[in-house]
């Protein structure tokens, strides 16, 4: 078979096509592919600017009222736990791996991230389910002064809302990251602190988030370094959320 992939066929080949015009030379205007990809670009960029404005005017005094609390658990020998699936898993280990690792003259905190294990990860869905998967290594490494971050674009991951239970029980500070309007996460009374990024696009929900616990890892490391009689002490906060978010 000569010629581009996809050319023989009908309604298969032009769909093909669309999607990746610059395998057709001759068949597209590829002036006009090149400035709807920039007007894509440019747009995309608007979004995701926008959505980080709204969530730092709403949320940037919550943000650091987290970080203080988170503050006060590491000061107090705690450790942050994270957790998501999928490409959440992803963020929950980038954020662990900021706090554990964070380069540079940045203190180094205590970390993990409960999806990066698959022996314990496929151990617990095959034996057990896979909504436990986070709950039970929380039940095992949890303590009162650790931190628990979960991460969902949707906000109704079983699993998370199982570990947020988890958490709470045994005196965790725990952390809830979403998209949409919160989703379940939205509903729990368990959350002590929900960050939610109100977008109805998954990538613009992952991009706002990566800001958000970035943000919560800068301010909690500034925190850290104020004397120690400025830090409040770590019992539990009142529960926090952003005003519109479900409940």
């Amino acid at each position: 078979m000569t010629g581009p992939p996809g050319r023989a066929g009908g309604t298969g080949s032009r769909a093909h096509e669309s999607l990746y015009p610059f395998l057709y030379p001759g068949t597209t205007d590829l002036a006009a592919v090149l400035d709807a990809a920039r007007q894509s670009a440019i747009a995309k960029a608007a979004e995701i600017i926008e959505l980080r404005r709204v969530v730092g005017e709403r949320d940037g005094a919550r943000l650091m009222s987290c970080a203080s609390a988170a503050a006060a658990r590491f000061a107090a020998g705690g450790r942050l736990l994270a957790f998501g699936n999928g490409g959440s898993a992803t963020d929950a280990q980038q954020l662990a791996t900021t706090f554990l690792n964070p380069g540079g003259t940045a203190r180094p905190l205590p970390a993990l991230g409960l999806a990066s294990d698959p022996s314990v990860l496929t151990a617990l869905a095959n034996d057990v389910g896979v909504e436990v998967v986070f709950a039970r290594q929380i039940a095992a490494f949890g303590r009162p002064s650790d931190i628990a971050v979960g991460m969902s674009t949707s906000g109704n991951s079983d699993n998370l809302l199982r570990a947020f239970a988890e958490a709470s029980r045994r005196g965790l500070l725990t952390v809830g990251i979403a998209g949409y309007d919160g989703g379940k996460m939205a509903e729990l009374d368990n959350l002590d602190y929900l960050f939610v990024a109100p977008s109805s696009s998954v990538h613009r929900i992952q991009e706002a988030q990566t800001t958000i616990y970035h943000v919560l890892w800068e301010l909690t490391v500034a925190e850290l370094s104020r004397p120690d009689q400025s830090r409040p002490d770590q019992s539990r906060p009142e529960q926090s959320r952003p005003e519109g978010s479900r409940r």
